[in-house]
């Protein structure tokens, strides 16, 4: 390791030339690495390839247990970050930290390097998936399945932008988001970090948060490093358990797995956290098809590829793929990963001298190491850490801002779902009597979910201060003599899976007397990853059966679903009055629930998945037409409960007119599509304009529909707008058994809001 001085020599000259040359910034970074990775030995190499959990460097107590607030032991830090060279850190405590404990602990893990006895500077990274989520008074959004029931990549972009900002006031550069993995198992107990089923509005939504983290890429001080979650493949388990096999065809991979990542690596995305389950049979992360060949090398991925938590571990432990930990780390290392999130004491010891073996025995090639170590520093560079003084909490005076707020709670309001309105009984009347119930009702946990101040999200002990749960916000706008409240059942933990319990029926029977409505909160304990695993998607029955009591009163009765994926309550569809979709909608999602049920606020937000109607069948819009056969005269056999892309709206909104302005197209040719909205309601609307686009036949049997474009329009009451979209010989591309995009000669419909016109594809 070179001394103190020379580092400090060296440093000074690097950070000289990089600001002398601007014009050609890439090209001099590139220069500048060069002259790092010169001068680093290998065990300095190999520590940047290592990322710690900040336990590892917290102070404890005499009994061991961390002292709060949470402080850094200097000696952990001098034996982690200089003894071993570990180039990254990630995480919190246990829960959310103020903005001077983020700031304290920001000032010590750079210390090393302002001091000049590294010669490179940590990056740090945080799940900030909804919001900077880990830190005291941050604004926080829907999570990421209702920011994509908005179907507003504005208002994804603006969520992007903000939660960067209050990322970087709490002194933190990388961002563990956005989660790209497609929901196509709704038992999958990370379904509300993603976008949906559909590969193109995942794509186009992924694309608006990356470029909100990122802004033009240079990472200024409002900006962070994106990272694209988890490639790929993660979201498939066939058990619907966390980190079990999935069994993907390359169609599939192509068509449906790898667009959003594809996506984001052409949007500048820097860097990736890999899968840590199984796809056909090959753990993620020593997938060297899908790391290197696919990734880097097809795609140009200049970034670095990140494991997710102790995953080199668990191709020893639990994949047994590698008869010991050397063997582990060789073969995701030379696969393709990286940086290893190692991430406990004493293991990041154990991996540092493990892989420094492998690298001089030469199990690891030099050059696979100077390409992991030159991705992690070309990413450093760009987001600036190598600049000095990166303390900078006093820049950000707009971090949990009134204007913050508002935009947390405008997506909220476009994100919440009206799935049923039987007779317009929304929206309620405010003269009326209202029951709150139901187990999600009374606390912000249900609003949240997990990654809400602690992994789990479930101890309200740190719900944020000020914001409402459901009840509170509707006795907030009727007052508790017209707000009735009577639980009614609860949501716990039993033996590590999800159950419910009725709660005192007799007091909720005689409220719901005394009460012209009852607003009945339903939905799921919050939770992720492995204790998020469930046994059915049917909601848990003591739901069920307070549902069925409450329609037994005889009172309307309006479900509000608070779920992180889409669970069956079909026995209690068809007596619901009303039935509104929430997901997780944040902080301030009951006071956009309150200004939706009252008509305050229209519904803007449509479905970003199938939602089922039966338990242990998996259904999605864009299904062959082989999924529609009926079995029999009173049997549909794709019959979901609400279909992807569905949600009602106070005002009907009026499709005509639909146009192509040519109906045949050759491969250098488009089509302009338009069609006529009219907002024919007394409220003013926003519309989601979906087009979709079908193949009457192919050489490989063709989706029912897919979706190739789509816009979210306003609409005051009695306009009318013409909506345009273009169709290319691009859109009507499959992946074939040859492994090649391709598209066919034929006949293709546009379908929008009902209406269908067909066009022929000329080869």
């Amino acid at each position: 390791m070179l001394t103190r001085i020379c580092i400090s020599v060296f440093v000074l000259l690097t950070l000289n030339s990089y600001a002398q040359d601007s014009k050609n910034s890439s090209e001099n970074i590139e220069n500048q690495i060069d002259a790092i990775i010169s001068q680093m030995s290998p065990k300095e190499k190999v520590g940047q390839t290592c990322q710690i959990t900040l336990d590892v460097l917290l102070a404890r107590d005499s009994s061991g247990a961390l002292i709060e607030p949470a402080q850094i032991d200097p000696k952990k830090l001098q034996i982690a970050l200089v003894d071993y060279g570990v180039g990254s850190v990630l995480n919190v405590g246990w829960h959310t930290l103020r903005l001077e404990d983020w700031d304290h602990i920001m000032e010590m893990v750079h210390q090393p390097f302002e001091s000049n006895k590294t010669f490179a500077p940590i990056i740090y990274g945080i799940d900030a998936i909804h919001g900077i989520n880990y830190t005291v008074g941050a604004t926080l959004f829907p999570q990421e399945i209702g920011l994509a029931a908005t179907w507003n990549p504005k208002l994804a972009m603006e969520f992007g932008e903000i939660t960067a900002y209050e990322t970087r006031a709490s002194g933190i550069h990388w961002n563990f988001s956005p989660v790209l993995d497609i929901a196509r198992q709704p038992l999958w107990s990370r379904t509300f970090e993603t976008l949906g089923e559909d590969a193109y509005l995942a794509s186009t939504m992924g694309k608006a948060i990356i470029c909100g983290y990122q802004g033009d890429g240079s990472i200024s001080p409002t900006h962070v490093i994106a990272c694209m979650k988890h490639f790929v493949g993660y979201s498939a388990p066939e058990s619907g358990r966390d980190r079990t096999p999935a069994w993907i065809t390359d169609k599939q991979m192509n068509e449906i797995y790898f667009p959003t990542f594809k996506t984001a690596v052409e949007q500048g995305a820097l860097s990736v956290m890999i899968n840590s389950g199984i796809v056909n049979g090959v753990p993620g992360h020593i997938n060297h098809h899908l790391l290197t060949e696919v990734l880097k090398e097809e795609w140009g991925f200049e970034g670095f590829a990140v494991s997710d938590w102790e995953d080199f571990i668990m191709l020893h432990t639990i994949h047994k793929v590698a008869p010991d930990m050397k063997t582990a780390i060789t073969m995701a290392i030379n696969a393709g990963v990286d940086m290893s999130m190692v991430p406990n004491a004493p293991d990041y010891k154990t991996y540092c001298k493990l892989m420094l073996e492998a690298v001089e025995d030469g199990s690891i090639p030099q050059d696979r190491l100077d390409d992991a170590v030159r991705r992690i520093l070309r990413v450093k560079f760009r987001a600036g850490l190598f600049e000095k003084n990166q303390n900078q909490l006093k820049k950000y005076p707009n971090f949990g801002s009134q204007e913050f707020k508002n935009k947390a709670e405008q997506a909220a309001l476009e994100s919440i779902t009206l799935l049923k309105n039987d007779s317009n009984i929304l929206p309620l009347s405010p003269t009326k009597k209202v029951l709150i119930s139901g187990p999600t009702s009374d606390n912000l946990i249900f609003l949240n979910g997990a990654w809400t101040h602690t992994w789990q999200g479930d101890n309200p002990t740190f719900n944020t201060e000020g914001c409402l749960s459901v009840k509170e916000a509707f006795q907030e706008r009727l007052g508790k003599d017209n707000c009735l409240f009577s639980q009614g059942a609860k949501l716990f933990v039993e033996n590590g899976f999800e159950t419910s319990a009725l709660t005192d029926t007799a007091d909720f029977k005689k409220k719901a007397e005394q009460s012209d409505y009852i607003i009945l909160c339903l939905g799921e304990f919050p939770s992720t990853e492995k204790p998020g695993d469930i046994k059915s998607l049917n909601l848990p029955q003591a739901q069920i059966d307070l549902a069925k009591i409450a329609y037994r009163t005889g009172k309307p009765v309006v479900l509000i679903l608070l779920e992180g994926r889409p669970r069956i309550i079909r026995p209690i569809v068809e007596q619901a009055n009303g039935i509104i979709q929430g997901y997780l909608p944040g902080d301030y999602g009951a006071n956009a629930l309150v200004k939706l049920v009252y008509g305050d606020e229209n519904f803007s937000g449509k479905l970003p998945y199938t939602y089922p109607k039966y338990d242990g069948v998996l259904e999605f819009y864009d299904h062959p037409r082989s999924v529609d056969r009926s079995k029999g005269p009173e049997f549909d056999a794709y019959d979901p409960q609400w279909d992807f892309g569905f949600g009602l709206n106070y005002s009907e909104i009026e499709y005509s007119d639909l146009k192509l302005d040519q109906t045949e197209i050759s491969d250098n040719d488009s089509i302009m599509v338009s069609i006529t909205i009219k907002n024919m309601g007394e409220m003013d609307a926003k519309e989601i304009v979906q087009m979709y686009i079908s193949d009457h036949y192919a050489s490989l049997t063709p989706a029912g529909k897919q979706l190739k474009a789509f816009t979210k329009t306003a609409l005051d009451s009695g306009e009318t707008k013409v909506i345009n979209f273009v169709v290319s010989e691009e859109d009507l591309r499959f992946y074939d058994n040859h492994g090649e995009w391709i598209s066919e000669s034929g006949t293709f419909s546009i379908k929008i809001g009902g209406l269908e016109k067909t066009f022929e594809l000329k080869k």
